[in-house]
């Protein structure tokens, strides 16, 4: 990984070989993603003309997400943000707060982690996964 004169980083991917993109673009997670602890820095990229977006892996080429804001696979999903997670996150505003929840396909079939969503602050690139017990 580098980092050019335009305020750009320029990293490998093992899905879309080398990627620029704007260091102010990084979205950090501080505590890591589940399973994933050590890695800390994403970007995320579209995924086509489609809804879909890959939350890839600065650090790490072959590490990337398929992600889906939660309300287009299911649109009664609804959480409640605890003050813990929205002080980590230093949510002023709720606007800021953007969603996503993990998809995989297995055996032709989607399947969306909405018990382990991704909480991003938009305005500070600040990232954190939360475990829900329950939707």
């Amino acid at each position: 990984m580098s980092c050019n004169d335009n305020n750009k980083i320029v990293f490998q991917t093992s899905r879309f070989g080398s990627l620029e993109v704007d260091a102010e673009k990084i979205i950090t997670f501080p505590d890591g993603i589940l399973g994933f602890p050590a890695i800390k820095r994403y970007v995320l990229l579209d995924h086509k003309e489609t809804v879909l977006k890959w939350l890839h892996a600065v650090d790490d080429p072959d590490v990337a997400f398929i992600v889906i804001e939660p309300r287009i696979m299911l649109p009664k999903f609804n959480m409640t943000l605890d003050p813990t997670t929205k002080r980590f996150l230093q949510l002023d505003s709720e606007d800021d707060l953007v969603t996503f929840v993990i998809i995989r396909v297995e055996k032709e079939q989607v399947i969306a982690n909405f018990h382990g969503p991704l909480l991003f602050n938009a305005a500070l690139r600040l990232g954190v996964q939360v475990v829900l017990d329950k939707l």
